[in-house]
């Protein structure tokens, strides 16, 4: 989640309306200069007990971050604590329960976005032997309750606290036992920008499946392949779903704006610090009569971090962010970008995957997204067929993607390569959660801290 570290005093005041699609209109770029931006979470552990670091424990979180200015990293403060870290390969951050993120920096090929994964698991695993940590990639805490663990000290966190039991019963897991992979890419115009939009929302259920893995809660299997998913569906329905809209005649910026004046709002960031606007209206803001802050109007700043408020399972800022991913190992993590990159930024691969699902209803793109937690590949599809028969198709689609694309590394080799462990799953059939289950089922005899060996970075 993004981070704001000061108010500027030059941020222009929405005046009109029209300024609200200008965020979305300025990521227009062309395709030389589409770009790569994955962001990673993991979770963080002491070896010692397992148990998750508070943030000023002596070798916590607080200490974690810090640890980083060996490799060249700077730390950035909020209220003079510091929450994340800047530097070339983008920035290091915090999620709310300490859950450590990489948002890459936008690079121009898979070859360079694995290269900075890479360097960044070593470097933070290099700290990680100093500090007595170890990191995690699953897509929710295996053995955690809320209560074990700890919060992190971030003004716009304490609001989402408060807010989420309002809104949806499981929200607080979102925010506290939850990982993800996504990618971020890039549009050249606004119906480019509506293609890619509507083939990653038909698609993401897929993504879902292909990338499933948080089967336990607690200590126990919950029943899910991505519980990670399911708990999206009861986070907040204002802000989260499909967005049916998207797909019909005519979306473009101004719709998704007006969308998005529709989301509550959570704060406003004034002076260094969150004002609790939770519940309240953008668009009463608009008039000046947002009642936190009587009589004064929203500059383009408020705009953007509202826009990072939504969170549905593709959203639009000056980019376009793919949300589906559980969390994983490391081969995975290249795997995510390499699938929607290889879909979205050849243009035949992206007309081949829009004729495969622009067929659909909408109550069969819901009935999909709302039966991939618990199904897994095995869901169905509407031609009678199921996500592991779909999976092999949009694989080779995105394969022949990124091989047009021809963005090879020294050794001669394309991007296509970062595809095969999605294709090592759709092989056995079985999500990585299948896996787990089976191996929680048999080799472990029902002991879910065996992840801890086998799933760490």
């Amino acid at each position: 989640m993004s981070t704001r570290q000061v108010s500027d005093s030059n941020d222009p005041v929405i005046e009109n309306i029209a300024q609200l699609v200008e965020p979305m209109a300025s990521g227009e770029k062309p395709r030389d200069r589409w770009r790569i931006g994955t962001e990673h979470e993991k979770f963080v552990y002491s070896t010692k007990d397992h148990h998750a670091p508070s943030y000023d424990e002596p070798g916590g979180i607080k200490d974690l971050l810090l640890a980083m200015r060996e490799f060249g990293w700077k730390p950035v403060e909020e209220g003079g604590k510091v929450i994340a870290m800047s530097g070339s390969d983008g920035a290091i951050s915090l999620e709310p329960a300490g859950q450590l993120e990489l948002s890459g920096a936008p690079l121009e090929n898979l070859h360079e976005t694995c290269n900075e994964t890479g360097r960044h698991l070593q470097q933070v695993k290099a700290i990680g032997e100093k500090t007595g940590t170890g990191f995690l990639g699953m897509g929710m805490w295996p053995d955690k309750t809320r209560a074990e663990l700890p919060i992190m000290p971030k003004g716009r966190y304490d609001i989402m606290l408060r807010h989420m039991p309002r809104v949806g019963n499981l929200g607080l897991d979102m925010m506290l036992r939850t990982c993800t992979i996504q990618v971020n890419l890039d549009y050249a115009s606004e119906a480019d920008m509506a293609q890619k939009f509507r083939v990653g929302l038909a698609l993401q259920p897929l993504a879902t499946a292909l990338f499933a893995n948080s089967p336990f809660t607690e200590g126990k299997p919950n029943g899910y392949q991505s519980f990670r998913s399911h708990i999206w569906s009861d986070t907040d329905p204002h802000r989260t779903g499909m967005l049916p809209f998207v797909f019909e005649d005519g979306f473009g910026y101004e719709r998704y704006a007006e969308y998005m004046l529709d989301v509550p709002m959570y704060f406003v960031f004034r002076d260094g610090k969150y004002i609790d606007a939770a519940g309240l209206s953008f668009r009463d803001f608009l008039k000046g009569e947002l009642s936190v802050l009587p009589g004064e109007k929203p500059t383009m700043s408020d705009w953007t971090d509202h826009l990072s408020t939504a969170f549905p399972e593709v959203r639009l800022k000056s980019f376009l962010e793919m949300r589906g991913a559980d969390g994983g190992p490391w081969n995975r993590i290249c795997a995510l970008p390499a699938f929607w990159v290889g879909l979205l930024y050849d243009q035949n691969a992206l007309d081949a995957a829009w004729d495969r699902v622009k067929g659909w209803t909408m109550e069969e793109r819901e009935a999909l997204r709302n039966n991939v937690p618990r199904q897994g590949l095995d869901t169905p599809i509407p031609n009678g067929q199921t996500l592991k028969d779909l999976a092999k198709e949009i694989l080779d689609i995105s394969s022949a993607g990124l091989t047009a694309r021809n963005r090879l590394n020294s050794s001669g080799d394309n991007e296509s390569g970062f595809l095969d462990p999605l294709r090592e799953v759709v092989a056995k059939g079985k999500s990585p959660a299948a896996q787990l289950l089976e191996r929680y089922h048999g080799e472990w005899n029902g002991d879910v801290s065996r992840i801890y060996d086998e799933m760490s970075f």
